[in-house]
């Protein structure tokens, strides 16, 4: 058995002082057990303008936010999942929004930079990431001692193809902020869907609550077995959700119902 967690932020433009309540959060997971944490996306800042991550990106290897990540990940000997951070991208005016992993000895162990870039536009609810963000190009997984592990954040969680192309997989990680709107209608559904067609555990950590900017995200971090079932959800609000990956169950899911072996395309 390997215990999994999400942490589920409401995070400000502040990066200090997220940085903070993630540095406790992932305290909080690890001294209960977990061995692989993962961050919510835009956990390091939601400014008050879009372009306030802008102002903030990182080299990649350098600066505070991947120091902390770092640091933690060596501190409590875990694989951590860093949501997402903006990096610097070819665009002066744009970053990456990249998940970046860590393994226990606090080195960088695997990168995604989100591909598909959120776009919204209902009555006074608009949004658009590619007015800031420089979408990514390839698919991210990693090997970890339980199996492989697929990258996603967020809007990726519509586009089935993408977690097709990572292969047989272990464990899903969808950090992510995801409207309340957008969340309320389609969240649960779209995670059981790919933990049912995947056959695999999708680990979901969220944005969670009335932002600073007056955004509302929708929170719902969670936890998703091989069959569907939701193990462990927080509905809104800062803190941790945890639960455990059983190889066992999973090998029996895919046994009993072997659609992966069934693909015809």
């Amino acid at each position: 058995m390997t215990t999994v967690a999400a942490i589920q932020m409401v995070s400000t433009p502040d990066v200090a002082e997220n940085i903070a309540s993630a540095t406790r959060l992932v305290g909080e997971a690890a001294a209960a057990g977990a061995t692989l944490v993962s961050l919510p996306e835009y956990w390091p800042i939601m400014g008050m303008s879009d372009t306030d991550k802008v102002a903030h990106a990182e080299q990649i290897g350098d600066g505070p936010i991947q120091q902390f990540m770092a640091d933690a990940a060596r501190e409590h000997g875990i694989w951590l999942i860093g949501g997402t951070l903006p990096l610097v991208s070819n665009d002066a005016a744009k970053v990456m929004n990249t998940t970046l992993v860590y393994g226990p000895d606090g080195q960088p162990a695997a990168r995604y930079d989100k591909m598909h870039l959120f776009g919204f536009d209902k009555g006074d609810e608009s949004y658009d990431e590619s007015r800031t963000i420089v979408p990514g190009a390839a698919v991210g997984t990693f090997e970890a001692p339980f199996g492989r592990v697929g990258l996603s954040v967020c809007y990726d969680l519509r586009f089935p193809e993408l977690y097709r192309a990572m292969g047989e997989c272990a464990l899903i990680v969808v950090p992510a902020a995801f409207t309340h709107t957008t969340g309320l209608a389609h969240w649960d559904v779209l995670l059981r869907a790919r933990a049912i067609e995947n056959q695999c555990y999708v680990l979901a950590a969220a944005q969670g609550g009335r932002h600073q900017n007056g955004r509302r995200t929708y929170g719902h971090s969670m936890l998703i077995d091989p069959w569907g079932e939701v193990k462990a959800c927080l509905a809104e609000g800062e803190g941790v959700i945890s639960g455990e990956l059983d190889a066992d169950f999973l090998a029996g899911v895919r046994e009993s119902l072997p659609a992966l072996k069934h693909r015809r395309l």
